[in-house]
């Protein structure tokens, strides 16, 4: 069944020395596991119904982007990448999680688990970074307009659009390398539906761990929180430069351009704060599973639906599109 290589432990990295311990190859992840049986075709229909959602949701905004000449800008350039980025997200987390709600096999090998990390981890700080830029890019369109061809030229959105995933990468590498290169003896029981940072360094030995989870958690909150910094800033700017516009109507017009991203913003870092940041009490280990599934099923969900419904330049475009589709004679 579970697979373990015997090893004996440096002092350094178990309590006793001298004592024999196994490093475990293998992982158990509890999921939803201990979620009434009867309820678990309901928790996948739904579940697999929004990953469909999301995806198909993501594809549809990406292909209306690419047909339509009109939405050929930088803002949704980036919405594309950012589209691509979620498509991928959900890809490394959501199939293995229902795929665990119909099984019992809920093995995950050790190469797997970090493999799944490296993904979620790449795919969520790419994701992050490319809404820093996009506010960026609503924050050099309504504060500096007349330099919005030369700041975001096509080589330039190209280039940060590189270094978003660039960036995706280093961090994910670097934290799963971090994680990984410590020993995992004992249990081999993570309590969550994906290889979770936190649940699995709860597993780890060694007195490093401490201090290895301490890194790993001021490296994320760094990187997020800046992120958030500098879109708030932006923001800052950008509702500075709205109040200076003398009628109503174009201070109205200014902002909607806006309101699809920033819904996304809170969202995003909304959801992943109640998670993150909630106190610590007697929660139960099944509300904490429905809890991470906000951030990683029903954040992506909701992503396309509010670039859809908010942005009036897009569904216009959608609108067109299922016409050209469905409505020949009428176009």
């Amino acid at each position: 069944m579970v697979t373990f290589i015997p090893l004996l432990i440096s002092p350094d990295a178990a309590p006793v020395p001298g004592q024999n311990y196994s490093m475990v190859t293998e992982f158990i992840l509890v999921g939803f596991s201990n979620f009434p049986q009867h309820l678990l075709p309901t928790f996948f229909l739904l579940y697999l119904l929004m990953y469909l959602f999301t995806l198909l949701g993501n594809l549809l905004i990406m292909a209306t982007v690419w047909s339509g000449r009109s939405l050929h800008t930088p803002m949704y350039l980036f919405l594309c990448a950012l589209s691509t980025s979620e498509i991928l997200f959900t890809v490394a987390v959501t199939p293995r999680m229902l795929v665990d709600m119909l099984f019992t096999h809920r093995i995950i090998t050790w190469t797997a688990c970090a493999s799944q990390m490296f993904f979620s981890f790449t795919f969520g700080f790419t994701h992050s970074f490319l809404l820093m830029i996009m506010g960026y890019d609503r924050y050099v369109a309504i504060c500096h307009p007349l330099r919005y061809n030369v700041l975001m030229s096509p080589r330039g959105c190209a280039r940060l659009v590189s270094l978003s995933w660039a960036g995706g990468s280093v961090m994910g590498m670097m934290l799963t390398l971090i994680v990984f290169h410590l020993t995992f003896c004992g249990s081999n029981v993570i309590h969550h539906f994906v290889c979770h940072v936190l649940s699995l360094l709860k597993l780890a030995c060694g007195k490093e761990t401490s201090s290895v989870t301490l890194a790993v958690i001021l490296v994320c909150v760094s990187a997020l929180m800046g992120c958030l910094f500098l879109i708030v800033l932006s923001y800052v700017f950008i509702v500075a430069a709205i109040l200076r516009i003398p009628s109503a109507e174009g201070r109205h017009k200014t902002f909607s351009t806006c309101v699809s991203h920033l819904t996304v913003v809170i969202v995003h870092y909304g959801f992943a704060s109640i998670i993150y940041l909630k106190p610590k009490g007697p929660h139960s280990m099944d509300s904490n599973t429905l809890m991470a599934t906000t951030y990683t099923v029903f954040t992506p969900f909701l992503s396309p639906i509010i670039f859809s419904l908010r942005n009036k330049e897009l569904k216009n475009a959608l609108k067109k599109s299922f016409q050209r589709k469905f409505s020949p004679l009428s176009s």
